[in-house]
């Protein structure tokens, strides 16, 4: 059902940089890129993360109630995400661990830009 997800960033060098080794552990690669805006993704047609410098030119900021997930399918990979996303400047914005025992393992991390992603998969032990 979702297509894509624009963050907008102050910085396109650092967001691209920062998203290349980070969503490389998923396997996705840039799909789509132009002065303005980075694409990544696994494959033609499925869903992609871009970053984006804002078109209207005013301060890219992050949203308050906004969150992007992205399904990362084993505890082991959201931590390892989680722990590369804070070495490259992220932020730690929940540790990761299990919310719901054995339904929901999630990370939460915010990037250089403040925005917030959650790194989560589903029916999984810690």
């Amino acid at each position: 059902m979702i297509a894509y997800c624009t963050l907008g960033t102050r910085d396109m060098t650092r967001a691209t940089a920062f998203y290349d080794a980070l969503l490389a552990e998923l396997g996705a690669k840039r799909v789509l890129e132009w002065d303005r805006m980075v694409a990544w993704g696994n494959a033609p047609g499925a869903p992609m993360l871009s970053v984006v410098l804002p078109y209207d030119g005013q301060e890219a900021t992050a949203g308050n109630g906004t969150m992007v997930a992205l399904s990362v399918g084993s505890p082991d990979v959201a931590r390892r995400m989680h722990a590369k996303a804070l070495e490259m400047g992220g932020s730690d914005e929940g540790a990761p661990g299990p919310r719901i025992e054995g339904q929901f393992y999630c990370a939460y991390f915010r990037d250089p830009d403040g925005n917030k992603l959650n790194l989560f998969c589903m029916n999984a032990p810690a």
